[in-house]
């Protein structure tokens, strides 16, 4: 009897998440929006071409929408008097401003063509694959259907969110809170291989790591010395960065992988991924072989996708992706 009380709640309890699945599809908008790909397609190309940042900038903004409230565009609000929104987090407040401004652009295009039919969640999900793709990077499927979200708030972000200072025990707990596995971890990770880091966020690993040693022991010392050199005045510009990856800046790859045991990564959660023995194995095997990279990471991007969306009556088709109807 006990046995088949587990299994029922094991089954009730899976049940909503395979529900909310199996609503979302990829031809969801082939009849209430058909030229919803096209307009993705036109526009995330347009303004890649415009602002190369743009792809990085998505991507990045699309990990931190959803491993919040899930990928539900929450992190598209704008605070008002009354409440301050994720976007206005402390961590969020580095996020480049091209990844915000390619849903804008799409969305506006899209409410012309089909008005109050396509969500923001939706959009960014959509962007994000296309630049990926665009820089290179694997082609994955993006299940369609998504509905936004009625919550953003500042305060709900906290520790929720990898940071270059966390311990690779702390990263895989974060992680693994959300379903998330360490090879799923380092994949994801992998994401590092465009896009950049401010100065600020590792210069305590290039200038007077300890008494003895200017940066930390585990950067190539040539590199270091390139790192101070190109972040010599970030006191007075905090928006001076270096690309994650110094080798292929503008292509996804799995050089990013190949430049770590080299001392070539930028930041210390980078490094720690090869030194760590949890982490090494796959981080190893997806610097010998990019395949092997690609489809752990389409798995990995397609299952994170689905983090936490909302359907039905659980959130809404925003009229404009930066604030609530």
């Amino acid at each position: 009897m006990s046995k088949l009380i587990l299994i029922l709640l094991l089954i009730t309890t899976l049940i909503p998440s395979l529900t909310l699945s199996q609503q979302l599809s990829p031809s969801y908008y082939r009849h209430t929006c058909p030229k919803f790909s096209q307009i993705m397609e036109q526009t995330t190309t347009n303004k890649q071409i415009t602002s190369p940042t743009t792809a990085a900038a998505t991507l990045r903004l699309f990990f931190h929408d959803c491993f919040i409230e899930g990928c539900d565009a929450s992190v598209l609000i704008s605070s008002t008097h009354f409440s301050k929104a994720e976007r206005d987090a402390d961590i969020n407040l580095s996020l480049p401003g091209d990844g915000f401004d390619v849903v804008i652009r799409a969305k506006t295009a899209l409410e012309l063509s089909c008005p109050g039919i396509v969500s923001c969640s939706d959009i960014l999900a959509v962007a994000t694959r296309n630049l990926v793709t665009m820089m290179g990077g694997p082609y994955y499927d993006v299940k369609l259907g998504r509905r936004d979200g009625l919550i953003s708030l500042a305060s709900r972000v906290g520790r929720s969110l990898p940071t270059p200072t966390m311990s690779v025990t702390e990263t895989i707990n974060l992680f693994k809170s959300r379903g998330f596995s360490v090879q799923e971890m380092v994949a994801l990770t992998g994401a590092h291989t465009i896009g950049f880091s401010h100065c600020k966020e590792f210069s305590s690993d290039i200038y007077n790591y300890s008494r003895n040693v200017q940066s930390d022991p585990s950067y190539n010392p040539r590199f270091a010395a390139g790192l101070r050199n190109a972040c010599n005045d970030y006191h007075k510009n905090p928006t001076l960065s270096v690309f994650n990856d110094v080798m292929s800046p503008n292509k996804f790859d799995n050089m990013y992988f190949q430049n770590l045991p080299k001392g070539l990564g930028i930041l210390k959660s980078d490094r720690l991924l090869v030194s760590d023995p949890r982490t090494r194995p796959f981080a190893e095997l997806y610097a010998r072989d990019q395949n092997a990279f690609f489809k752990a990471f389409t798995a990995a991007m397609e299952k994170l996708s689905l983090y936490g969306i909302k359907t039905g009556r659980s959130g809404q088709i925003r009229r404009r992706c930066d604030e609530f109807n």
